[in-house]
């Protein structure tokens, strides 16, 4: 298979970006988009040019670091897969296909396709945790949890952090990832202490860091790489609102004692 592949290059941060057009041929269909850009840097590697940065590890669809914005959409065109687990049968054999990073002020471009996704990780850090002492390691069956809320907990797990809720929204909100860290810890025993800190301690992040708002289109489930549904910003919503509301009330009896 023959591509040409427009792909956005900038040098760091500060530096003005350009889309440039390259041919790759002779790819194959079972390439991962992966293999593909690593037969185009091999080959602008042997002709002394630039080769492409973009973010990868674990390559597996696990790790979320593909960040990759395929013809106007994150992860590209298949539903339900990361960057790294498209594969080049996806395309039609003499396709163009743009190739750009993530899209985002609270994600700044770092090198050509890399970008700085630092945001999420400071969002963690404001509250995505339990650090409460909650002893050695239960028996499955000490804390009784409803099916219903032990699903919903570990569908909310799933999210890996990859920042495509970010990019296909067209307001950059990370509520979707929010939504999904506050939900799989708020809906079980443990996490359940801290959760009204939790979730006013992790939009507050969210906000100071420059992500928009929901913009209600659901464009962040349709290109979330592991389906994570828009019901756990709802949850998140109210986790907030009610830990507002809490806090209020505790503040006024204080002040009337």
């Amino acid at each position: 298979m023959n591509f040409t592949l427009k792909i956005w290059r900038q040098k760091n941060v500060t530096a003005k970006g350009e889309m440039v057009s390259y041919d790759v041929s002779g790819i194959s269909p079972d390439s991962s988009f992966f293999e593909m850009l690593d037969t185009l840097n091999q080959k602008l590697i042997t002709t002394d040019g630039d080769p492409v940065a973009f973010d990868h590890d674990c390559r597996e669809g696990i790790c979320g670091t593909c960040s990759l914005y395929i013809n106007g959409r994150p992860h590209g065109p298949v539903k339900g897969v990361t960057t790294c687990q498209l594969h080049m049968r996806a395309f039609k054999d003499g396709d163009t296909i743009f190739i750009e990073p993530w899209r985002a002020k609270a994600f700044p471009v770092v090198r050509d396709l890399v970008v700085d996704r630092s945001a999420l990780d400071k969002i963690i850090q404001a509250g995505g945790y339990v650090s409460v002492n909650t002893g050695g390691v239960p028996d499955a069956n000490t804390i009784p949890v409803p099916k219903e809320k032990s699903d919903a907990a570990f569908d909310a797990a799933t999210c890996i952090g990859c920042g495509a809720c970010v990019a296909a929204c067209s307001n950059a909100a990370a509520m979707l990832f929010i939504g999904a860290k506050v939900s799989h810890l708020a809906l079980l025993p443990q996490g359940r202490v801290e959760a009204a800190k939790r979730v006013q301690n992790m939009v507050a992040c969210m906000d100071e860091l420059g992500f928009g708002n929901c913009s209600n289109t659901y464009a962040c489930e349709s290109d979330c790489p592991k389906g994570i549904s828009v019901t756990n910003i709802a949850r998140m919503n109210r986790e907030f609102l009610g830990a507002k509301l809490f806090s209020e009330k505790e503040k006024v009896i204080k002040e009337s004692l």
